[in-house]
């Protein structure tokens, strides 16, 4: 079962507006598009069984976000062994952009901020290829609707740097549900350990 949100991730939340998110019903709503696309995959191909392990999913973050990035796919990689890329958006022409198609689904990490006309911008190229996106944007944001994002996962209002600490909720509920959906042990991930003793 998941863990409540800590305690002091509830003042946080608490705080800036919210007390009941809705973004665990959106993850779920999420996955369940995901793997009904899958499924289609599957149906109209009958070689999309040996090929799906081969799907991927690139997260896109920028300044304080990127982290949140290389975090949520650490974390899917973690627990439902589908491979991952966490990449800075400002590069992403510097590589992961000739890896878009239908496949790689992008997480764009886009709540409200300063440089958040570059990350639609994002959107768009990623769109102009047939990429599908799932974005992480602030409630209310039209323009992330109008440039094309296929799921939106909301999160409340807040100042810029403190952003990553709501946007890590999604993300890893995200992690979670794929994994779970695939019927991956969550709190036993394989080859991993909780802790380091030998380099």
């Amino acid at each position: 079962e998941f863990r409540k949100v800590p305690q002091h991730m509830e003042k946080i939340l608490k705080r800036y507006g919210t007390e009941k998110s809705d973004m665990k019903p959106k993850a779920k709503e999420f996955n369940r598009e995901y793997h009904r696309r899958l499924k289609l995959y599957y149906q109209a191909d009958p070689e999309g069984r040996r090929r799906a392990p081969n799907c991927c999913f690139l997260f896109l973050g920028r300044n304080v976000n990127y982290p949140s990035a290389l975090e949520g796919a650490l974390k899917l990689k973690e627990i439902s062994y589908i491979s991952a890329e966490g990449y800075p958006a400002g590069e992403m022409k510097h590589g992961p952009i000739a890896l878009i198609d239908e496949n790689p689904w992008t997480v764009c990490i886009a709540p409200d901020s300063k440089l958040h006309d570059k990350m639609l911008s994002n959107i768009m190229e990623i769109r102009a290829r047939r990429g599908i996106v799932v974005a992480i944007a602030t409630e209310g944001d039209k323009e992330i609707r109008k440039v094309g994002a296929g799921y939106i996962i909301e999160i409340p209002p807040i100042e810029q740097t403190l952003s990553p600490f709501l946007v890590a909720i999604p993300l890893q509920l995200l992690a979670y549900f794929v994994a779970r959906e695939f019927g991956e042990d969550i709190d036993q991930p394989r080859n991993l350990a909780k802790s380091v003793t030998v380099e």
